[in-house]
């Protein structure tokens, strides 16, 4: 099955190496330098991944990032700022990674693999498996539909950020560093750095409201803390 990736970059010159290095992989590209058009892309084109550029003619990629992140199609923003913040912030946005130009296509490649090799294990765990719900306090985690609910509320959720939180509540009580939780939630061959399990600890908290006691262990990492689980 040839993944449909999509391409939001106004620089020709990159739009058109992207393409060739990819389709040369066997992956089906189009191109669009418009950030504003990025829905009608997405419900005409029906990608499986987006490169998205920050910088754009028409708008920023981080609008365009924060729009079409409830889509959930994986997002790997692409930046010439060095700047950690923007990384950051495109991270808070919804992306799931970020290369930073100028990027070696290889990278590319691999990060897009590893993306797409997430997505489709997530869908065929969901597919083949049942699960018991997890409860913690207000909190109830739905593994089977990969949802989560605060006070009978659902709260949208980020496949990594999911991923994230079911990890953490299946191993309470334990610590995990951020190499740890990178290499066991994000895999082996993720090449991001630990500032993303920062990022996606905030969110977490965020969209719980507090119900969950992720606690910071200085030096070390981080533990969901937890009296009593239900399962």
């Amino acid at each position: 099955m040839r993944e449909n990736i999509l391409i939001i970059e106004d620089d020709k010159d990159i739009s058109e190496i992207l393409r060739f290095a990819l389709m040369k992989e066997g992956y089906k590209v189009k191109i669009n330098p418009n950030g504003l058009e990025a829905e009608d892309e997405i419900k005409g084109f029906n990608p499986d991944l987006i490169l998205l550029d920050i910088m754009l003619n028409d708008t920023d990629g981080f609008s365009v990032c924060r729009k079409i992140s409830s889509y959930k199609i994986p997002i790997i923003m692409l930046t010439a700022r060095v700047d950690v913040m923007d990384k950051i912030l495109g991270l808070e946005l919804g992306a799931d990674d970020y290369i930073t130009k100028p990027f070696d296509i290889r990278e590319v490649i691999t990060r897009i693999r590893v993306a797409l090799r997430l997505r489709e294990e997530i869908k065929r765990i969901s597919q083949k498996t049942e699960y018991t719900d997890i409860i913690i306090d207000d909190v109830r985690i739905n593994e089977n539909c990969r949802s989560v609910y605060v006070f009978g509320e659902e709260v949208e959720m980020k496949p990594k950020e999911f991923d994230l939180l079911l990890f953490l509540s299946k191993n309470p009580n334990k610590v995990y560093s951020r190499n740890q939780l990178l290499d066991l939630v994000w895999g082996y061959d993720y090449l991001g750095d630990t500032r993303t399990i920062d990022v996606h600890i905030t969110r977490l908290r965020q969209k719980v409201r507090k119900r969950l006691n992720i606690e910071t262990v200085f030096g070390v990492g981080y533990m969901l803390k937890v009296k009593d689980v239900n399962n």
